[in-house]
């Protein structure tokens, strides 16, 4: 039994059996695409992914609660963007690792814009077992990288990096003010050596229609103003909102 977490639960999407067809069977399965495997989800509703901003959110408290994890709130106050996106890797033999995340921008005033949802998709053969989640907190801290979420195809290539100082030695983390995309993990704070593979992360269109209504896009959602934040939304722009302040 093959399961694929594709960010809206586990989903059987194919049964191995027999030595001799474990290999062509997934073979087939590359072959038809990954996005074909994922349409056999059941579809999530607007309560679904309101708790998915929760989890989100509640992940990004425990992070922020940590000293050698959290975010400095001076870096979090510059940031331009914001990213919460949670992974889950597992697999045996086929090795999936996928998960979802929301995005959110500050506007020139200042102030949080409505959650977009994104999904983070790959796939890769192999001899490996096990499971494994993580949760990164990717900043955004130009407005030029921001844009790059309107993208159908979220790369932010060698911009991403993860070289801030250990805070667990209660030195506050230092960035270089060129940097545009920080990450930070719920593991050991920023994301030393970090990279964001093309095509990892994109947006999840099917979750925001469901999520407001009708189809909108990235720019309706984060730029133009087109729809209203939810209150799971405000609430977690409130929650980033007070870390900066700390």
């Amino acid at each position: 039994m093959l399961l694929v977490d594709s960010g809206k639960g586990y989903c059987t999407v194919c049964t191995l059996t027999g030595k001799g067809t474990i290999m062509k069977k997934i073979a087939i399965l590359f072959a038809l695409g990954l996005a074909g495997a994922l349409s056999l989800c059941a579809s999530e509703t607007q309560a679904d992914l309101d708790s998915r901003i929760r989890t989100l959110t509640a992940k990004f408290d425990a992070m922020q609660q940590q000293s050698d994890k959290r975010v400095p709130a001076d870096i979090l106050r510059k940031a331009q963007g914001i990213i919460l996106l949670d992974r889950t890797k597992a697999g045996f033999i086929f090795a999936y690792q996928g998960g979802n995340g929301v995005a959110m921008v500050k506007d020139r005033h200042g102030d949080w814009s409505p959650v977009a949802h994104l999904i983070a998709t790959e796939a890769s053969l192999g001899f490996q077992i096990g499971g494994e989640q993580n949760f990164f907190v990717i900043l955004l801290m130009t407005t030029n990288a921001t844009q790059k979420l309107t993208d159908s195809i979220i790369d932010f290539g060698g911009e991403a990096r993860g070289t801030a100082g250990d805070q667990s030695s209660g030195v506050e983390g230092q960035a270089n003010p060129a940097d545009a995309v920080l990450i930070y993990s719920d593991r050991k704070g920023l994301y030393g050596g970090a990279t964001i593979k093309g095509g990892a992360i994109s947006p999840d269109d099917d979750a925001n229609q469901i999520y407001y209504g009708s189809y909108v896009t990235m720019s309706d959602i984060l730029f133009d103003q087109k729809v209203k934040p939810t209150a799971t939304a405000t609430e977690l722009a409130k929650k980033i909102s007070d870390y900066s302040k700390q």
